[in-house]
């Protein structure tokens, strides 16, 4: 009997007994010479070839990024030139004009828009082709910039149409100079296969004033080139004629 109070009593006592938690493991950071260890090895610089390597990869990076430059304002200057004959194109040839009328418009200066239509081109792209006619055309550009100063501006507009800006002239030297394109232009002959590839050029010549817009100077220089046209119609010899400049 008194065996079977002492288990009693003891298991009693071990249901009051309160159970043993895990206790969590420390989070303190290490002491000691651990520490002093670490802290020596968080501290120490990095070695010459881990330097060098990093040198080498920056160095790389802005080599790239002066190539991704370079790329992109090429990229934007050719937006504006003419893939064909290498000169400016319609939308360059709008910024520089203008940019040339806000300097007239400041300035004062004079300027002068000489635009050009081909005359017998045409026929050569019928007969021939348009291989044919872009040789034309790439031969006619190529003989319009040595023609002109480096400081003067030639665009292809599209088509069989050129316009030449010229800067510092007054109407008797632009118009000189638009005759002196005609005879450029006629000058050029182009040899294609067996045959010889001739076209001419009709010249208008306007001068740009302060008060002008784009839209303005192109269409004055637009009809006084069509006027040109007419008057050369049926003619086939440049010799003695001349070009008329309009205000």
């Amino acid at each position: 009997m008194s065996m079977r109070r002492k288990a009693a009593k003891s298991e009693r006592r071990s249901e009051r007994k309160p159970s043993r938690r895990p206790q969590p493991k420390s989070s303190r950071a290490p002491s000691g010479k651990h520490a002093s260890a670490e802290a020596a090895k968080a501290s120490r610089p990095p070695s010459r070839a881990v330097v060098m390597r990093l040198a080498a990869e920056v160095d790389a990076l802005a080599a790239q990024l002066q190539d991704s430059r370079a790329r992109i304002l090429d990229l934007e200057a050719r937006v504006d030139v003419d893939p064909l004959t290498d000169v400016l194109n319609r939308r360059g040839f709008e910024r520089e004009l203008k940019r040339s009328l806000a300097y007239v418009k400041r300035y004062g200066t004079s300027a002068a828009l000489i635009y050009i239509d081909l005359d017998g081109f045409k026929p050569v792209n019928d007969r021939h082709g348009h291989s044919a006619g872009d040789a034309v055309l790439k031969a006619i550009a190529a003989a319009l910039v040595r023609n002109v100063r480096a400081s003067d501006v030639v665009a292809r507009l599209g088509g069989d149409e050129f316009a030449v800006l010229l800067w510092n002239v007054n109407g008797a030297n632009a118009a000189a100079k638009a005759g002196a394109l005609e005879a450029a232009v006629y000058g050029t002959p182009v040899r294609w296969s067996s045959s010889t590839l001739v076209v001419g050029a009709s010249a208008g010549v306007v001068l740009l004033g302060a008060l002008d817009t784009p839209a303005d100077v192109i269409a004055r220089a637009d009809a006084a080139m069509y006027a040109r046209k007419d008057e050369r119609k049926g003619i086939s010899s440049l010799r003695g004629e001349k070009v008329q400049v309009t205000q």
